[in-house]
């Protein structure tokens, strides 16, 4: 038979009470202890992440993901500054002035975060006319503006020749006027609507006079995300599908993420890898622009994600995703603020978090103003936060290229 020795404890002289505290202070002592290890060693992986980026080499999926675990905002900030800094050695940022007109707020789709549209029997659907159209953009050239962001909703019932028709007739009235029209997913309505291919589509768009494709309508460019908070609007390869053949027309354009609400971090990187795969592809993209969630004032009903009970991600939060996707973006020249949803500082501060861009002054705009968040500056405060960093102001238009005179700046 086999004799089993009782284990010995080991008693402490005192109270039981003493006993327990003890035992209670050397687990905390230990789990402290591995929380410090922990944590540098997070550390100097962050570190061999950031002087990665920093030395111009491609980051990893797996590397986008541990950056969120950054909790040294700075650190990342600097990091972003110094690969703007390479990519833009030039002592100049840039702006445009632009005005972005809603041609339309009737949308077949229906977006969980969108207080903009309207349906089509609405009392306040509208369409605007030439007259209005005409008198937006002479408002703006007389402003020094080049070029309208002309996005409306997913109209149900305008054909294709509707839309040439609108582009031919701005054209030939505003020949110089770049028209930066028609997000993916108009673009891929137009599509179903009428049946056609959509290299077709996009062919006689730019016959018609379509200048450049904006990057709205991108959101998060997973598909779970997007069947979550989003009915009747494209997916992520449709989106994606646009854009390619745009780039492969010989067009160009811009690509965005709206971030904070239902997507997971690892869900960020992925919606930032597609767009890098993309441009690997067609080069076709100029900027990045990404921006935090505005959440509606009240629940807009499309999949059932009640978005306006979502918190606003706040300025850390925008700050460190434009940051990593500075990084990880490594084949997109340009990175645009977003001061239109951030405000004035907190767009400044994105020039020193992978931002080259202060955006465009913006004369109108209405869809996230429909959400509540209203931030208007004026083309002066837009140069003196450039220069408030220590560059020179500098006019670009939607393809990056200055048209200002240097020596007038």
């Amino acid at each position: 038979m086999r004799h089993h020795r009782k284990k010995r404890k080991t008693v402490l002289p005192g109270c039981r009470q003493c006993y327990w505290l003890w035992k209670r202070a050397v687990k905390k002592w230990k789990w402290e202890g591995l929380k410090v290890h922990m944590n540098n060693v997070m550390t100097a992986m962050i570190r061999k992440i950031l002087d990665k980026a920093g030395a111009g080499e491609r980051l990893t999926f797996d590397d986008g993901v541990a950056l969120f675990d950054c909790k040294d905002l700075n650190a990342l900030g600097r990091a972003a500054d110094a690969v703007t800094r390479r990519l833009h050695p030039e002592p100049f940022r840039t702006y445009n002035i632009d005005r972005n007109i809603n041609y339309t707020n009737v949308c077949a789709a229906v977006c969980d975060f969108c207080a903009f549209f309207r349906k089509s029997g609405d009392a306040e659907a509208y369409v605007l006319s030439r007259e209005e159209l005409y008198q937006k953009i002479e408002e703006t050239i007389a402003l020094g503006g080049d070029q309208a962001l002309m996005q409306g909703g997913n109209h149900p019932s305008l054909k294709l020749e509707w839309y040439e028709e609108l582009l031919r007739d701005l054209k030939s009235r505003y020949p110089t006027f770049n028209l930066h029209a028609f997000s993916a997913p108009e673009i891929w309505n137009f599509v179903k609507i009428n049946k056609l291919p959509l290299r077709e589509v996009l062919e006689r768009l730019r016959a018609a006079g379509m200048g450049s494709l904006p990057g709205g309508g991108g959101e998060i460019l997973v598909d779970r995300v997007r069947k979550a908070i989003t009915v009747n609007k494209c997916l992520t390869d449709e989106w994606l599908d646009v854009h390619r053949v745009w780039h492969q027309l010989g067009g160009r354009s811009t690509c965005t993420m709206m971030f904070g609400h239902v997507e997971t971090l690892a869900e960020r990187i992925e919606h930032l890898d597609r767009l890098r795969q993309l441009q690997d592809e067609t080069h076709g993209f100029t900027a990045f622009i990404c921006w935090t969630l505005q959440p509606p004032g009240s629940a807009i009903r499309g999949n059932g994600t009640d978005m306006s009970q979502i918190p606003p991600a706040g300025s850390f939060e925008y700050l460190r995703t434009q940051a990593i996707a500075r990084l990880y973006l490594d084949n997109i020249p340009n990175i645009q603020s977003s001061w239109v949803t951030q405000g004035l500082k907190v767009g400044q501060l994105a020039l020193m978090f992978g931002a080259n861009d202060m955006g465009s002054l913006m004369i109108e705009e209405n869809v996230v103003a429909s959400a509540g968040t209203v931030h208007y500056l004026t083309l002066e405060q837009i140069k003196n936060a450039i220069r408030e960093l220590g560059y020179v102001p500098r006019q670009r238009n939607v393809f990056y290229e200055y048209v200002d005179e240097p020596l007038a700046v």
